[in-house]
């Protein structure tokens, strides 16, 4: 549209619009508003269409540069070794969404690990998954469950029956957040962290933050207590991710990103999208992330701090890592989807030593990275699947959960705090713990310091559907 056909199409009683500024060449995003408001305010004075038309020609974006096309035949490294007929099945569907995710634009390098299974459509970086991409964070490749992560605390020599009877006292498993009076502090400092990002910053994000604090989720998260193969010592292992702040943060990312796409890479699969990092929208991403790591570690220390008070042990060490997420190293943002950094100094808190959980009937691994540089310097984050959730129930026929419990757990103390036996999270349902392990030492993953083997462990649980039973459940 000309200067010359605006004074015929606007008026200069006609109120300029949205619509107005993006036939004048500006594009939707978080200026959009400010915009529209240098446009009402200059009409209100009085100026013709055509001359606010010229005043915010200065605040138009620069020329969007060619469509990136998709890339072919980047090569990626396996760290996994199919052993049966399952694992030559789920090697394979791996490999293919690698392939395909492979074709990304931004990605320069990728690898799988040990427990690799696929975690979406064709193309979605698979868990156990690792890409290093240049000037991109993509958040469909940390996922909605960002910073899932794994803490340690040493109880000492505490009777680990104790310790898993006190941590079922405090933890909360389940949907949603904590009811008022049952909730966990959040520091003033971390909420107005929030409140400066704008990715962070709404009333429900807030709201959730501070609900949500002290609680586990569903699924594969846990509380294990187990005691050192090395020391005999008494220690808790919890896992969790970032709750429903991180899953509002993911939501908000991939909305972003996908208006990247549309313009930087429409052959690019959605689930792919990215954020360039050096765009502001970027960088308020990475803060964003930064602070929803730092609400993560906070949520894990509230519960193991309230399992030490609530029983009175007494602590000796507590470490953590996070096994969902992005991190910057030589320039380039390496996305971990179940998969752990294994090189020292990957975070200012980062002691040296990784978790690596298998199972609710094995041990947690305590391991020192190698930093392989054909894993990308990652190394698994546990055991994965070598077949959905769906296909182990199945695959029970009519064996009752209560007995393939009893079989798998050999007499551990595993409790499911719903009540209800969830048989997707029993061993069976897993890969087998001795594959992977030995497939870490054989890729020269990472070397075994030492083995907490389990006493007992606590599991959401499986109950049925609020939708279900026209009720919500509490947990």
């Amino acid at each position: 549209m000309t200067n010359d056909a605006i004074s015929t199409d606007i008026t200069s009683t006609d109120k300029i619009t949205g619509a107005d500024l993006i036939s004048w060449g500006h594009r939707p995003g978080r200026s959009f508003p400010d915009l529209l408001r240098m446009a009402e305010t200059a009409q209100a004075q009085g100026l013709t269409p055509i001359a606010i038309r010229s005043m915010l020609d200065a605040e138009l974006p620069p020329p969007p540069p060619p469509a990136l096309p998709l890339q072919s035949g980047l090569h990626f490294h396996s760290n996994i070794t199919a052993e049966d007929a399952d694992e030559v099945k789920n090697v394979a569907d791996v490999t293919e969404t690698m392939r395909v995710l492979m074709q990304t634009p931004t990605i320069v390098a990728g690898a799988i690990m040990p427990d690799a299974c696929p975690a979406g459509p064709l193309g979605t970086i698979p868990v156990g998954g690792v890409v290093a991409a240049r000037n991109a964070i993509h958040p469909g490749m940390h996922s909605a469950d960002i910073c899932c992560s794994v803490m340690i605390s040493d109880m000492g020599m505490a009777d680990p029956a104790k310790v898993l009877d006190a941590a079922t006292a405090v933890t909360h498993f389940g949907p949603g957040g904590r009811d008022n009076g049952q909730r966990f502090s959040v520091s003033l400092d971390l909420l107005d962290a929030f409140r400066a990002n704008p990715f962070l910053n709404s009333a429900k994000m807030l709201q959730v933050a501070q609900s949500h604090m002290g609680t586990q989720g569903d699924g594969n998260h846990f509380l294990f207590v187990g005691r050192s193969r090395k020391t005999g010592r008494t220690a808790i292992v919890t896992h969790h991710g970032s709750r429903g702040p991180g899953a509002m943060l993911y939501r908000a990312g991939m909305e972003v990103a996908e208006n990247y796409r549309r313009i930087l890479s429409p052959a690019t699969l959605k689930q792919n999208a990215w954020i360039p990092a050096d765009s502001e929208d970027g960088r308020a991403y990475w803060d964003a992330l930064q602070l929803i790591r730092r609400w993560t570690k906070a949520n894990h220390n509230a519960l193991h701090q309230a399992v030490v008070e609530k029983a009175r042990f007494t602590l000796s060490d507590r470490f953590w890592n996070e096994h969902n997420f992005v991190f910057e190293r030589g320039g380039l943002y390496y996305h971990g989807k179940g998969a752990t950094p294994a090189w020292g100094g990957y975070a200012a808190d980062a002691n040296g030593l990784t978790l690596i959980p298998l199972n609710m009937a094995e041990p947690v691994l305590i391991v020192k990275g190698s930093d392989a540089p054909h894993a990308l310097g990652f190394s698994p984050h546990g055991a994965g699947r070598n077949f959905s959730r769906t296909e182990h129930k199945r695959r029970m026929g009519g064996m009752t959960a209560e007995a393939m419990l009893k079989a798998e757990t050999n007499g551990l103390d595993i409790r499911f705090h719903a009540g209800g036996i969830d048989p997707s999270e029993l061993p069976s349902s897993y890969k087998r713990a001795d594959a992977v392990v030995r497939q870490i030492k054989d890729y020269g993953l990472a070397e075994i310091e030492d083995y907490i083997d389990p006493y007992g462990c606590l599991m959401a649980g499986d109950v049925a559907p609020f939708w279900r039973t026209g009720k919500r459940t509490r947990r």
